[in-house]
Formats: C-alpha cells, sequence, structure tokens
C-alpha cells in the first residue's frame, strides 16, 4: 500500500508541475470537453460541429498555457491578456454561423454563443481550473439538449417540403406561403432533394398546423407539383 501510495504522489506531481505531462493533460482535456459540445452540434447539421468546437476549445487552452509558460519564464507583464483575447477574438468566428434568412429569421446565434463558451472552458482548461471545465461543459451540453428538446415543443413548429418541377410555378407557391401572413415562421427556397434537375424545392415553417394542410391541397393540385411532405420536424 505504501508503495503504491508513493507511486500515485509520483504520477500526480508530474501533472501538477509545468512541464509535458501537465500540459498534455490540460490539453487534453480541453479537446475532451470542446468535443463534447461539438457533437451536439454536428448531430444537428451545424456548420461548427466537432472538430470545429474542438479546435476552438485547444487554441483557447493553448493561450492559458502559453500565459503560464511565460509566468515561469519570469516574465512581468500582464500575461493574461493573451487568453483576454480569445474572448473577444472568438466572435469573429462565431459571426460566421450567424445566417439571416428571409430578412426576418435569424439562425446559428446557439452555434456562435457555443462557440464562444467552448473558448471560455479551453481558457479554463488551459489555466487548470478543471471543475470550472467540466461544469460548464455539463450545463452547456443540458442546455442545448434538454432545454432545446423543451422549446421547439413549446414553438410547435413544422415544416413542409414542397417541390416542383416547373420552376416558373416558384413565385406563384412563394405567393400562396406569404399569403399567411404572421402564421408564417419561414421559407427558404433550396435544392430539390429528388436530385432531379430543373427541380425546384422550397421549405416553409408555419405557427399553425393547419397552415400545413391548407398548403397541401393548395399547392398539391398543382400538375407541376412533384411532392409535399407535411408536418416535418425542424
Amino acid at each position: 500500500c505504501r508503495a503504491m501510495g508513493e507511486l500515485f504522489d509520483k504520477i500526480t506531481s508530474l501533472f501538477a508541475e509545468f512541464g509535458p505531462y501537465m500540459v498534455f493533460l490540460r490539453l487534453m482535456a480541453a479537446a475532451l470537453m470542446g468535443g463534447l459540445i461539438g457533437s451536439e452540434r454536428g448531430r444537428h447539421g451545424r456548420p461548427a460541429g466537432l472538430r470545429t468546437h474542438m479546435l476552438i476549445c485547444i487554441g483557447a487552452a493553448m493561450t492559458s498555457l502559453t500565459s503560464v509558460y511565460l509566468s515561469e519564464m519570469g516574465a512581468t507583464s500582464d500575461i493574461a491578456r493573451i487568453s483576454a483575447q480569445v474572448i473577444s477574438g472568438i466572435g469573429f468566428l462565431g459571426a460566421g454561423t450567424i445566417m439571416v434568412r428571409n430578412s426576418s429569421v435569424i439562425t446559428g446565434l446557439t452555434t456562435a454563443a457555443g462557440m464562444w463558451a467552448t473558448a471560455a472552458i479551453g481558457i479554463a482548461a488551459g489555466y487548470g481550473f478543471y471543475w470550472g471545465a467540466i461544469f460548464a461543459t455539463l450545463i452547456c451540453i443540458i442546455s442545448v439538449t434538454m432545454l432545446g428538446k423543451a422549446e421547439r415543443k413549446q414553438k410547435s413548429m413544422k415544416s413542409t417540403y414542397i417541390e416542383t418541377s416547373d420552376i416558373n410555378k416558384t413565385q406563384e407557391i412563394v405567393d400562396i406561403i406569404q399569403s399567411f401572413g404572421e402564421e408564417l415562421i419561414t421559407y427558404d427556397i433550396i435544392p430539390a432533394k429528388s436530385g432531379s434537375n430543373g427541380n425546384v424545392g422550397i421549405m416553409c415553417a408555419f405557427k399553425n398546423e393547419k397552415c400545413h394542410k391548407v398548403l397541401r391541397e393548395e399547392v398539391g393540385a398543382m400538375e407541376s407539383t412533384v411532392m409535399v411532405v407535411c408536418d416535418v420536424n425542424v
């Protein structure tokens, strides 16, 4: 038992002192926690997924480790300023995930906020504040999973996919969609899901489920309509 205790103390001392073992442990911890948050975003098809969040967390942790290294080298300036720049700098990267659709609906804010939080977690891991980083990671994952489901259920938002073989009918279909007024949440003209050349796809979402039924009847009656798939969760 004494030998095991001495071995354990020796191992923990290796990770406690600034050196290759401690650097490796903190970078791996940052990669793991960033990956956990990124995997959830990736499952929902967001532009910033597993790899992006891992790189953000590792990079942020590296700035903290660089600050610690400069402190060990005897630097007297404000070494924490290096990590502070990550918090403001990550905003430019997060802005790339935010999109405005139809000049009214903004998407990507959750992903951008997650990237910002991931950077903060990486900084904490780099400084060795493991408990703070772990708790923050768990809270982030709970926020974007459980609370996300509750939010979507509360909104009761469903989408309808329409595909037409006549591009000239696209505007007519859009006019029908816009006629629902306040019930319309968003609509997008997208590539045809069937992959057929010349076909056009339209994805739209409404607050009221009755809108989907009316849309299916009106648009489905058109000869050029290839398919109308309603009640798809978004």
